[in-house]
C-alpha cells in the first residue's frame, strides 16, 4: 500500500491518492528534520501545491494555504506562531522580479520556505536547500522524492 523507501540520498513517499494526502504529509515533516529551504520540482498539475498545502496542514497552519502564483509569495503562521513561506515562482519573468521581492529576507530569514517552480531561480537559492521532487506514476499515484 504505501510503498515508500529511504535511499542515501533521501527518501520517497507514494501517495496512492487524495484520501492518503495527509499520511504522506505527515511522514514528509518528520522527515523534514531542522532544514528549513524546499525547492518542489514537478510538471504542471503534479499536485505540488496540494502537497504543499497538505505539509502546512500537518504543521498546524490555520491560514487559508492557496497557490501564491499571482503574489508570489504568500505568508502563513503555525499556531505556535511560526511563519512559514510559500512561493510560487511560475510567472517569473525577469530575475530582477525576485530581487525587487527581497528574496534573501525570506530564504534566508531560518523560517520555513516551500518553493513552486524553484528552476528559475536556482543560482537565488541557499547551498543547503533540500530538492523535492513530484512525479505522476503509471498508476495514478504520486511520488515525493526528497533528496
Amino acid at each position: 500500500m504505501q510503498n515508500n523507501r529511504k535511499t542515501d540520498h533521501g527518501m520517497t513517499i507514494r501517495i496512492e491518492g487524495l484520501q492518503d494526502i495527509q499520511r504522506a504529509a505527515r511522514q514528509f515533516v518528520e522527515a523534514m528534520g531542522e532544514r528549513k529551504v524546499f525547492a518542489f520540482y514537478g510538471p504542471m498539475g503534479v499536485g505540488k501545491t496540494t502537497f504543499i498545502k497538505a505539509v502546512c496542514e500537518q504543521l498546524q497552519v490555520d491560514d487559508a494555504i492557496t497557490s501564491p502564483t499571482f503574489a508570489i509569495v504568500n505568508e502563513y503562521q503555525t499556531r505556535q506562531g511560526m511563519p512559514v513561506f510559500h512561493f510560487d515562482f511560475y510567472r517569473i519573468r525577469k530575475i530582477e522580479e525576485v530581487y525587487d521581492m527581497g528574496y534573501e529576507d525570506y530564504l534566508y530569514s531560518g523560517a520555513l520556505c516551500f518553493i513552486e517552480w524553484p528552476e528559475l531561480v536556482e543560482d537565488l537559492l541557499p547551498t543547503d536547500v533540500v530538492a523535492v521532487h513530484l512525479s505522476q506514476q503509471p498508476d495514478g499515484s504520486r511520488a515525493v522524492e526528497m533528496v
